[in-house]
């Protein structure tokens, strides 16, 4: 019975083969397979020809690795049955130990160790198959086929067209290109997010509700202008009832021309005489998706409601781009130092500063529950989202949103005095005027 258990090893061993085919050849490309037949010579060039054959058509010979591997899986699991069957008897510890020693040695062999193999040399292996699947897959003639035509009955629907994907070509084409350097690793990076859209949702790249900046509808036209201009956001949506009724979208720009146009009409007319109609998406839409829809209807911001409703925040074509080229700043984002002491009871922060940290600063203790930075701790005092000239105070603490930083404008700097300095120090302080009506987040 000894033969029974070294012939099912050596077909555990084939199908594991056939798995590391399979994943090789599903990561070299076509131009990869075109380049080796140019650059080899003899068995070699016979054998990457025969694999630019083999992804011409990859979906006929993907099914006779999958029937190889199948059939050397099944039989090897019959064999050794048999044999440790004989020797332990037909009692149900012995099928209960014949399962465990099969399934442990397919996994090693035919599931992570083949796989594995195929990703570290996929070149080598996919010319290896290519060269032995080529003229198998020509002596079983029109079998391949009806294996084809039987799974895509099966399972009727575009993803049974063809077992390669685009995608995964282009995928392994810029892969490729990588490797002989014809692109940069940050342009590879780049079109591997490109992919990546259509597995995101516009969820993971929405400005959060919290991060918001809102106007109420019943707001001027000068006050809509003044809370545009201090945020430092060209299109601010325009809410009702509350901040889950958001009615539309007030522009800087038709703020700005009625300003300039009709000057009388800042102090009469309402942010909803000039606001434009909002779009509402998803947050479970696909990223993908709604850059396409936003091409299509000319539009820079949506806005995204939860499956109740409700506002769960807003998304713009410049958040989708980040998924793409990463963050983006502009000439006005510089690296400020953490701490600037402007004199001994006053200093300027960063927004990010831990709220511990200011602490030992000034020697004092804040109370505040799941707030661990400066700009958050000014965002709980206030109820809203700080804009530049916001003021709080805070345990003994008078804190001044300064300064805006980066694409989404959130406050980068914040100065930070005791409540008790002088006049004179507090009228030296850079925008220390109230916060404007209007603005909410």
């Amino acid at each position: 019975m000894a033969w029974l258990i070294a012939a099912a090893a050596v077909l555990a061993l084939g199908a594991g083969l056939c798995a590391s085919a399979e994943v090789a050849l599903m990561r070299v490309s076509r131009s990869g397979a075109g380049e080796l037949a140019r650059s080899r010579k003899g068995n070699r060039n016979r054998a990457a020809t025969r694999l630019q054959a083999v992804l011409a058509e990859p979906a006929r010979y993907l099914a006779v690795l999958l029937l190889a591997r199948v059939c050397g899986e099944t039989a090897a699991i019959v064999l050794a049955a048999a044999a440790l069957l004989h020797w332990l008897g037909t009692g149900w510890h012995a099928f209960l130990l014949v399962w465990v020693i099969m399934a442990a040695v397919l996994y090693v062999l035919t599931g992570i160790g083949p796989r594995i193999l195929g990703r570290q040399h996929e070149r080598s292996v996919a010319l290896a198959a290519a060269d032995v699947l080529y003229p198998v897959t020509r002596i079983l003639g029109p079998i391949p086929r009806l294996l084809l035509a039987l799974g895509r009955l099966l399972t009727p629907g575009r993803g049974s067209r063809d077992a390669f994907g685009t995608e995964e070509e282009l995928r392994g084409l810029v892969d490729l290109l990588e490797q002989r350097q014809v692109i940069e690793p940050g342009a590879r990076a780049m079109i591997h997010s490109v992919f990546e859209l259509g597995d995101t949702i516009v969820r993971e790249v929405m400005v959060p509700r919290t991060d918001m900046v809102f106007v109420e509808r019943d707001k001027t036209l000068r006050q809509a202008l003044s809370l545009a201009l201090r945020s430092g956001f060209s299109r601010i949506p325009v809410v009702g009832e509350n901040q889950d009724d958001v009615i539309g979208i007030a522009y800087l720009k038709d703020l700005v021309t009625i300003s300039q146009e009709h000057p009388e009409q800042e102090s009469v007319d309402t942010v909803t005489s000039v606001m434009r109609p909002a779009t509402f998406v998803p947050e479970s839409k696909p990223v993908d998706e709604l850059l396409r829809e936003m091409q299509q209807l000319r539009i820079h911001l949506a806005i995204v409601i939860d499956e109740y409703g409700g506002t769960a925040g807003l998304v713009t074509i410049e958040d989708i781009l980040e998924e793409i080229v990463g963050e983006i700043t502009d000439e006005y984002d510089h690296e400020q130092p953490a701490v600037e002491w402007l004199s001994p009871d006053r200093a300027r922060v960063t927004a990010r500063l831990p709220v511990t940290d200011l602490e030992e600063l000034f020697g004092t203790t804040i109370e505040a529950e799941d707030v661990e930075t400066v700009g958050g701790l000014l965002a709980h005092a206030l109820g809203r989202v700080p804009i530049a000239g916001s003021v709080a105070t805070v345990a003994g603490l008078k804190l001044t949103a300064e300064s805006l930083a980066g694409r989404r404008n959130r406050i980068g700097t914040v100065t930070v005095e005791r409540a008790g300095v002088t006049a004179q120090q507090a009228a030296a302080a850079p925008g220390d005027e109230a916060e404007p009506a209007g603005g909410r987040g």
